[in-house]
C-alpha cells in the first residue's frame, strides 16, 4: 500500500530514502497512529521530508494517493443542521451582473473612504448582512466580505474575489515560489544568458589546456597549467510581487525564479506584496522577518542589477498615497521608494506576467511604467531578452 506513495514521492522530485521509508513503516508498526488519515499525514510529514521547501509538493503527493480517504462517512448525503455554519454564510454572498455592479458608486477617493470607515466603525453596534451602507456581508457597503463595490475595505473575507479592495483588514498568508521546479523550457534560462559577465576568480582548480600545451612546448616536458573557473560575475536582487492578482501568475514565475537560480551564482531574492513600501521580506512563512529597504540600499551597491517581478495590478493609491498600502498603514508612498531603488541601482527592470496589450488599460501599470521610464517588459521570451539587454546596458 505504502511502497506506490514512496515512489510518487521520489517522481515528484522529493528526495525521499528508503532508509526514512522504513522509519514511517516503524512508525506505523509501532502504533503511532490508528486509523486516523490526518495523524497518518503528520507521521509520514515528519519521517519523509527533510526541507521544508518540498512540503508543497508532498502535499499535492499525499492528496493524490489518498484520494478519497477522509470522504464523508454517510454516502447519502448531509444533514443540513450538520453543515457547518460558514458554508451556510457563503450562500449568501452577492453575485452581481455587469449592469448591476454599475451602478454601485465608489464614495470618491481614498480619503473618503478612510473617513467614512472610521464614522461607520464608531456608529456600527452589531453584525450586519446585505444593504449598502455598513460593515457586512453580501451587500453592496463599500465596507465587509462577500459582496460588491468597486472600491473598497475588504474585511472578514478568507480570500480575493473581485480584486477591487484598496486596503485589506485581514490577516494574509502567502507561499514561497518553488526555485527547484523543473522548466518545461529552455526558453528562459536562454534569455537570461544574454545577462552574463565572465571573470575567472578564485581557486586555480581548472586545468589550463591551451596554457599545458603552449608551456608543454616552451619548457619540453610535460608543464600542467591551471587556472581558476569561469563564472557569471552579474550580480542580481529579484523582488517578486506575491498573493493576490499574482495567484494567476505562479507557475510562469516559478519558471522564471527557477532558471534565474541556475543561471546567477550571485542571486539575492525578497518578496513584496503589490508596491514596494519600506520593508519586504525572504520567507513568505515567516512575514514578520523584514528587511528594511533602507538597509538594502545600504546594504548591495550600485552594481547589482535589480527585477522586479509583478502585474503592476493594484489601486492607483498604493503607489501615490501615504496610508494607500492594501495591507498596512505606509508612511510614504510607494512611489518614492520605487524612485529611491532606480536612483540607487541604475539598472532596474520590470517584468510583468500579464500580456502587455492589456497594460493600458490598467492605471497602476501606467504609472509604474512612468516611475520607470518605460522599462517594464513583459514575460515573454523576447521581453525577456529585451529586458536582459536593457540591464546589460
Amino acid at each position: 500500500m505504502f511502497i506506490p506513495f514512496f515512489l510518487a514521492l521520489k517522481e515528484a522530485k522529493i528526495p525521499v530514502t528508503l532508509r526514512e521509508f522504513l522509519d514511517l513503516l516503524e512508525g506505523m508498526q509501532a502504533g503511532l497512529v490508528d486509523f486516523d488519515v490526518e495523524a497518518f499525514y503528520y507521521l509520514a510529514r515528519a519521517a519523509l521530508v527533510k526541507d521544508e521547501r518540498h512540503i508543497d509538493r508532498f502535499d499535492q503527493v499525499f492528496a493524490s494517493h489518498f484520494r478519497g480517504l477522509a470522504a464523508l462517512s454517510s454516502a447519502d448525503g448531509a444533514d443540513v443542521e450538520t453543515l457547518p455554519g460558514e458554508w451556510l454564510r457563503k450562500l449568501a454572498e452577492k453575485h452581481l451582473t455587469p449592469e448591476e455592479k454599475a451602478l454601485v458608486e465608489s464614495l470618491g477617493g481614498f480619503e473618503a473612504l478612510m473617513e467614512t470607515l472610521k464614522k461607520r466603525l464608531e456608529e456600527q453596534k452589531g453584525r450586519h448582512q446585505g444593504g449598502s451602507k455598513w460593515i457586512g456581508t453580501a451587500g453592496t457597503s463599500p465596507f465587509g466580505a462577500y459582496g460588491y463595490n468597486p472600491e473598497g475595505v475588504r474585511i472578514g473575507q478568507d480570500g480575493s474575489r473581485h480584486r477591487k479592495a484598496v486596503k485589506v483588514w485581514d490577516r494574509r498568508d502567502f507561499r514561497d515560489f518553488d526555485d527547484s521546479r523543473e522548466i518545461g523550457t529552455r526558453n528562459i534560462k536562454v534569455a537570461l544568458k544574454r545577462l552574463r559577465r565572465w571573470v575567472r576568480e578564485g581557486a586555480a582548480d581548472e586545468l589550463d589546456l591551451p596554457g599545458t600545451i603552449r608551456s608543454t612546448a616552451e619548457h619540453g616536458y610535460l608543464d600542467v597549467q591551471t587556472r581558476p573557473e569561469r563564472r557569471n560575475a552579474v550580480k542580481l536582487l529579484m523582488f517578486f510581487d506575491v498573493g493576490g492578482s499574482m495567484d494567476d501568475h505562479v507557475m510562469v514565475v516559478e519558471e522564471l525564479f527557477s532558471a534565474a537560480r541556475a543561471e546567477f551564482r550571485h542571486l539575492e531574492h525578497f518578496y513584496f506584496h503589490n508596491c514596494l513600501y519600506e520593508s519586504v521580506w525572504r520567507d513568505n512563512r515567516r512575514r514578520s522577518e523584514r528587511f528594511a529597504v533602507q538597509d538594502l540600499l545600504r546594504s548591495y551597491g550600485s552594481d547589482y542589477k535589480v527585477i522586479f517581478v509583478g502585474d503592476a495590478t493594484m489601486s492607483p493609491y498604493e503607489i501615490t498615497h501615504v496610508g494607500g498600502s492594501v495591507e498596512h498603514w505606509n508612511k510614504e508612498p510607494g512611489a518614492l521608494w520605487m524612485r529611491r531603488m532606480a536612483e540607487h541601482f541604475q539598472r532596474v527592470a520590470w517584468i510583468n506576467p500579464v500580456p502587455q496589450v492589456h497594460w493600458d488599460y490598467t492605471h497602476s501599470a501606467v504609472l509604474m511604467q512612468q516611475l520607470l521610464e518605460g522599462r517594464m517588459y513583459p514575460l515573454t521570451l523576447e521581453g525577456l531578452e529585451q529586458a536582459t539587454r536593457a540591464l546589460s546596458r
